[in-house]
């Protein structure tokens, strides 16, 4: 594959919101992981719960930061 076809592919709109996404996840995945584990072993609350409430915590976030970028790509 040459330069450009890979260049032109990282350029689609879809494939960066993928990769952003996916970094996104990987960092924000440990974070609960690590979380998720101390939860577990110091307090009464159960670990699954936790995790239901962050799954959905961590889609309003990610939405809040996609759309905090697009403003700031408009403002330029």
């Amino acid at each position: 594959m040459s330069d450009s076809k890979i260049q032109g592919f990282l350029e689609n709109k879809l494939v960066k919101s993928f990769i952003a996404f996916s970094i996104f996840r990987a960092f924000y995945g440990f974070g609960i992981l690590i979380v998720t584990y101390f939860i577990d072993k110091e307090t009464d609350i159960p670990w699954w719960l936790f995790l239901g409430f962050s799954m959905i915590f961590s889609r309003i976030l990610f939405k809040q930061i996609k759309k905090r970028r697009n403003i700031d790509k408009s403002l330029q």
